[in-house]
């Protein structure tokens, strides 16, 4: 049996892993190296890619930032979350304030420390990724559009960061980045509309706030379309192997996704239109596997 303060220590432990977000991260991670071995490095052997020692602390750099960022948006956030999501945010606040700060500066000084085993120019380029998720966390968040679209650039920086590393510029790659950013856009503003309590009672500048729902669903229908579109490109004019099975069935959930928007009035709506967008994320990333099955059976 656990004693009261190993039971505290471990609430502890939860909380803070609820704040960095703990899953998101690993997804991540996981991402970044089925991209490297399947899209930015595929003409080089698997185990080159994946014991590729600077590439491990490009990730590790990208983790310790994502953290950190959750971090610093939690501590701007805390009082909106405390309307829209009780429930987490009293979990949240089992750490304290000033162990989040903490927490957020030995974050990002690892990053830096591991970009610097990469290159100078990666240090820089994790430098400005830490101060660009502050400034948004502090300033662009409350601004309706512009906080949607840095969020978005700022969820799939650490892509770029890998990309950036094995200098692979093939066209598929920025229309992969695109139906990415699409998503990600899609589902910043689809937040919105799920929050929307709390951010008119903080006076956060969303378009839902500003502009209404009417005109959001407008938007989210079509960066929705353009999405559809995107994948369609993907299919038919790009080598994805048998990863047109993944895009087939995002524009099917694309299609569902617009259909359940348009009738939706109430956050438990907006809750599941978030989710069909992080399902589509998330089954992306295993998906990148389907661009050639035969790839790691042959090279390891």
């Amino acid at each position: 049996m656990l004693s009261r303060k190993q039971k505290h220590y471990l609430k502890k432990v939860f909380s803070l892993f609820s704040v960095v977000r703990g899953y998101n991260i690993l997804v991540v991670i996981i991402a970044q190296y089925l991209a490297s071995v399947y899209i930015f490095a595929h003409d080089k052997p698997v185990r080159s890619v994946v014991f590729d020692v600077n590439l491990l602390m490009l990730v590790l750099a990208s983790s310790a930032t994502i953290a950190g960022g959750y971090i610093i948006n939690n501590f701007y956030d805390s009082e909106k979350d405390l309307i829209n999501r009780p429930n987490k945010t009293m979990l949240d606040r089992l750490v304290s304030q000033n162990t989040k700060l903490s927490f957020y500066f030995i974050l990002n000084f690892l990053a830096v420390i591991f970009a610097s085993y990469v290159s100078f120019r990666a240090v820089m380029f994790f430098a400005l990724y830490i101060f660009s998720i502050w400034f948004y966390s502090h300033r662009l968040k409350k601004m309706p559009m512009t906080g949607n679209l840095v969020s978005a650039v700022l969820t799939v920086t650490p892509f770029f960061a890998v990309f950036i590393y094995y200098r692979n510029f093939e066209t598929v790659i920025f229309i992969h980045a695109l139906f990415l950013f699409l998503l990600v856009s899609m589902r910043e503003l689809t937040k919105d509309l799920e929050n929307i309590k709390g951010d008119l009672a903080l006076n956060y500048r969303t378009v839902p706030v500003v502009y209404g729902e009417k005109i959001s669903k407008y938007v989210l229908t079509i960066v929705a379309l353009v999405t559809i579109v995107t994948a369609f490109l993907l299919i038919f004019y790009f080598e994805i192997g048998r990863m047109y099975y993944f895009f087939y069935s995002s524009v099917m959930l694309l299609i569902l996704f617009l259909l359940i928007l348009w009738n939706s009035k109430r956050k438990m709506h907006y809750l599941i239109l978030h989710n069909i967008l992080k399902v589509i994320i998330v089954v992306g990333v295993f998906s990148i596997t389907l661009i050639d099955i035969n790839l790691v059976l042959n090279q390891i």
